[in-house]
């Protein structure tokens, strides 16, 4: 059937009842989830790097904490790169940077750029805003030395999905007055939306039986990451009265994907608000596609786009 997931998805479906889990159990759940997508074996779900790319383990010393990065460059690049600050996803309580080895190491290799992603700090433990505060405060510093990192601080673009496009969003928001300045963002089936109407949109309504995000996961997503002294509108892209003076973005959706509206109406919104957006839904695609290669055919053109749209606004000497 057209309307289905891939078998190897939903083989692989998450049955686990996150809202009835304790903080701890949390955490020891998503440290399994995370060791397994970081295994070898795992490889065959998440793709294999590309070997034109190397990937380093670097820390980044910020104020009050010491966040682990992982850094992806091209293996023949003498000169100053471009650098695309990427998240993961994971709903801010789980999820782990190698997770996006095989988009990441493509990028850095065919863009080329440099692509650093960051390790940021996941609830319970560490709720909203620490994760964006991690995502911000990282940007700011790789560019401050964007001599030691071989980056040209002209040319930055973040990328993020699920929760990290949140991050990401959040950042070309943050940076549109004091910078540092983006020339893009990417954003990977986002969630824009962490108010009390998170849920309601249609796409979460029509894909609650989607064999990648589950409603226990979004609501304990929702319930552990925003403590009740957050306004979650500070949080929520698609909230901000202001979306203009932003750096173009690509907004890439799956049509199995219960977020896909809330990249669709952030998209809607960009444009409402004089920002050049472009929204791709990919047929057949599940939640977390661009992470499951092995298993979701349409992740390989949307690398292509994802490719293309960064490269024509990180080397714009090379689109002419």
């Amino acid at each position: 059937m057209k309307d289905r997931a891939p078998l190897g998805i939903r083989i692989l479906r998450d049955t686990r009842d996150w809202e009835a889990m304790t903080d701890d159990e949390v955490i020891a759940a998503r440290e399994k989830v995370n060791r397994a997508g970081s295994s070898r074996a795992a490889r065959i779900v998440t793709g294999l790097p590309d070997r034109h790319a190397r990937i380093e383990e670097a820390a980044i010393d910020l104020p009050g904490r010491r966040l682990m990065l992982r850094v992806h460059r091209p293996r023949n690049a003498a000169r100053k790169l471009p650098l695309i600050v990427s998240f993961h996803g994971g709903g801010f309580i789980a999820g782990t940077a190698a997770q996006n080895d095989w988009l990441n190491s493509r990028l850095a290799a065919r863009c080329p750029a440099v692509v650093v992603s960051v390790e940021y700090r996941l609830a319970p433990r560490h709720p909203l805003p620490q994760p964006i505060e991690d995502g911000h405060d990282t940007l700011v510093r790789l560019v401050d030395d964007a001599a030691g990192w071989g980056i040209d601080p002209a040319a930055v673009a973040v990328l993020g999905e699920s929760a990290g496009g949140t991050i990401a969003a959040l950042i070309a928001l943050n940076t549109r007055k004091d910078g540092p300045p983006l020339r893009a963002q990417v954003l990977n089936y986002p969630a824009t939306d962490w108010t009390e109407t998170m849920a309601d949109y249609p796409s979460i309504r029509e894909k609650a039986d989607n064999p990648t995000l589950s409603l226990s996961r979004l609501r304990a997503s929702r319930k552990l990451s925003l403590p009740p002294t957050l306004d979650p509108r500070s949080v929520s892209p698609v909230k901000f009265e202001n979306l203009a003076g932003l750096p173009p973005a690509l907004v890439v959706t799956a049509a199995l994907d219960p977020m896909a509206d809330h990249g669709r109406r952030y998209v809607e919104r960009l444009r409402e608000d004089g920002t050049d957006a472009r929204l791709t839904c990919y047929p057949r695609a599940t939640h977390s596609f661009l992470s499951t290669p092995g298993l979701v055919p349409a992740a390989r053109p949307a690398r292509r786009e994802i490719l293309a749209f960064l490269r024509d606004h990180l080397h714009p000497a090379l689109r002419r």
